[in-house]
Parts: C-alpha cells; structure tokens; sequence
C-alpha cells in the first residue's frame, strides 16, 4: 500500500517517512500541498495521506478539502500532523475531511496506532467494494433473466448476442444457479408412450428375445 507525506519541513518529514517505512508502507514525500496535490492527481496507487497542517500555498486543511471533492480520490485516508492541539482546530481539521488528528512533535508508538486504524478503515472499504460489485453483478444477471428472452417457438433455443444460439438449460445455468434435473411430464409421457405401443395397444417390454431350439 502506498502512502503520501506532505510537510515542509525536511526533517519531519523524514522521520514520518521512515516510520511508515518500518510499517511496510511504500511512501512518497512531497514538500507542499501543491506538489502533494499533483501528485495525487498523477498517482492513483496512494491510499493513506498524512498532511503537515502549516504549508505554503495549499495548506493540509485544504488539501483535505480538495481530496474530499474528488471522487476518484475521496475514500482516501487522510491523517493531519500538526503542532496545533486546541478543540477549535481539532474540529476545524475533521470538519475540513480528515480522517484522523496527529499532534507534534509525534510519537512513533502513536502514529503507527493511529495508522493501523487507517488501514483496517480501508480494507473494510475495500471488501465492501468488492461486495458491491458481486451484488451488482447478480443484479444485471437477474434483469437479463427477467427481461425479454428471445427463444425459438420449436426447438426452445435461446438466442444470445451475436445471433448465437443455445439450449435453454444451458442458457439459465450460466446466467444463474439453477441446476436441471430432467423428467417427463405426464402429457408428453401419453405421447412417448404410444410410440411403443404394439398394434394391439399393448406397450413393448422391450426388445424381443431370441429363443433357440437347442
């Protein structure tokens, strides 16, 4: 999983840096929220953000806003790291869309905690992603069951895209889980039947045996 840092300051950024690095983390370094924000733009393997508060030009509040806004990006987990601690600025950064609240200077111990809360946040996403997809999947499944189904009126061939045609049993199967099990409905059993009835009307047992004088 790939994480951005974003602070300039050079030495708190490192130090972010290698931590992640010892969690297992690939990690980018920016120097700004405008090259953090191009970055962004250009990268979309970056998942997790931790963003420096006091930046030039776009600041960490705002670049918060600005992945908020972003669909592509907007389930990103965003951690700020700053020397501010009062509630005014706590609710200010939260409001703004991050995820969580660092203060400085950080501890290691706290920072890793805080990231592997960021990181169950986002493979919960993930598999909720991968659910939604399933489902969305079974979905189109089911309308093209239920809606308008080409089929020959003698053959009882179902015809699928392409003009490619197929035995309806097989066409359902592959569209759903039904499974067939073949039997013989009693008006057509009337009919199988007198196929092999002998001119007298009695059915055939079977083929003749053969008897032998010896």
């Amino acid at each position: 999983m790939r994480a951005l840092v974003a602070d300039d300051d050079r030495l708190n950024a490192t130090l972010v840096a290698r931590s992640l690095e010892k969690f297992g983390l690939d990690v980018v370094v920016t120097s700004d929220g405008a090259q953090a924000w191009k970055r962004l733009e250009a990268d979309p393997a970056v998942s997790l953000a931790i963003l420096d508060w006091m930046m030039p030009g776009i600041d960490g509040p705002e670049l918060c806003r600005r992945i908020r806004s972003d669909e592509a990006r907007a389930s990103m987990y965003v951690l700020l790291l700053t020397a501010r601690d009062s509630r005014t600025d706590l609710v200010a950064g939260l409001d703004a869309g991050a995820n969580d609240y660092l203060t400085k200077p950080f501890d290691p111990d706290e920072l890793r905690a805080r990231v592997d809360v960021g990181l169950r946040v986002l493979a919960l996403q993930q598999r909720l992603a991968e659910r939604v997809a399933e489902l969305q999947d079974a979905l189109a499944k089911v309308k093209r069951l239920s809606g308008l189904l080409p089929i020959c009126s003698y053959c009882k061939s179902v015809r699928k895209d392409h003009d490619y045609w197929e035995q309806v049993e097989q066409y359902v199967s592959e569209h759903s889980d039904v499974q067939f099990s073949h039997g013989i409905c009693p008006a057509c059993f009337d009919k199988v039947s007198a196929q092999f009835e002998d001119p007298d009307g009695v059915a055939a047992a079977g083929p003749a045996r053969r008897h032998s004088d010896g």
